[in-house]
């Protein structure tokens, strides 16, 4: 029976390297569908997502491609699946309602587990599509007491990723480090300009021409972590800082929904506080 994988690499740069991973696959008359490869020089870091077909067992494979990488190779051998995502919310529907539509509409690429909101004011929106939705109220708790209870719904699920769909809560460094890498946030902003709070009006202030969205994993460092997509709108002297946020909620949900399908198929490798997105 035919298996169809997607293998990510990355490791220190060496000679050869293309050579020897390509004839794993080919000793094994693999078909090779897809192929990217990225040498960041400065780094000495070598990247490579391929996708192969074949008849192969995939354990086999990974100790094969294993045999001829790096030490310090990172190697993954997926096949490809529906990833599982669990959200996080307040009050903001639309970067919500895009991805519930996309999900309804059977091109998300992910099981939906569930959405956590610490205000109640989506939950009808969420039942409508037959997802579990949690009411987790921060009122009288502090961050730290929230969060705990927030990860204990969270940890009730298998999940891939964790997708703040306009979460308006800054993350503690206990919470952040818990799922290294599996946060994913979409900023309000063309990072890393005006970054925090109210970052429309920050742009009006400023009298910029252009807004923007920004979606990242998520670190210690405010809106400053590895960025997946990005995208821009113009505007003029005709918006007031209002105009420009109900312009800049369409441009958000896009660039959300364009980063979850990077991640959900496996294109984006992180590097450092920068990403490799093939």
């Amino acid at each position: 029976m035919e298996t169809r994988v997607r293998v990510l690499i990355d490791c220190h740069d060496a000679k050869g390297l293309v050579y020897k991973i390509s004839k794993v696959f080919y000793d094994r008359d693999l078909n090779i569908d897809s192929n990217r490869e990225f040498v960041d020089k400065e780094n000495e870091k070598f990247f490579m997502r391929t996708v192969v077909s074949g008849t192969f067992e995939i354990e086999e494979l990974d100790a094969a491609l294993r045999e001829v990488a790096p030490e310090d190779a990172h190697i993954r051998v997926i096949a490809p699946q529906d990833k599982k995502i669990v959200i996080l919310a307040t009050k903001e529907s639309h970067a919500l309602g895009d991805i519930l539509i996309r999900y309804a509409a059977g091109e998300l690429g992910a099981q939906i587990e569930c959405v956590i909101a610490n205000h109640d004011t989506l939950r009808d929106l969420v039942e409508r599509f037959d997802i579990p939705f949690f009411h987790v109220p921060a009122e009288g708790l502090s961050r730290e007491e929230h969060e705990a209870k927030v990860m204990a719904k969270i940890d009730g699920n298998a999940f891939d990723y964790i997708v703040l769909a306009k979460y308006m809560r800054i993350l503690t460094p206990a919470f952040v480090s818990a799922y290294p890498q599996r946060i994913i946030n979409i900023h309000h902003s063309f990072l890393p300009a005006f970054i925090g709070a109210n970052p429309y009006k920050q742009a009006f202030e400023r009298g910029v021409k252009i807004i923007g969205a920004t979606a990242h994993f998520v670190t210690d460092d405010l809106d400053e972590g590895p960025i997946i997509a990005q995208d821009v709108i113009p505007v003029n002297h005709r918006f007031d800082w209002r105009d420009m946020q109900r312009a800049g909620r369409d441009v958000e949900k896009v660039v959300l929904s364009r980063a979850l399908n990077l991640v959900l198929h496996d294109r984006v490798f992180v590097n450092g506080n920068k990403t490799i997105v093939f």
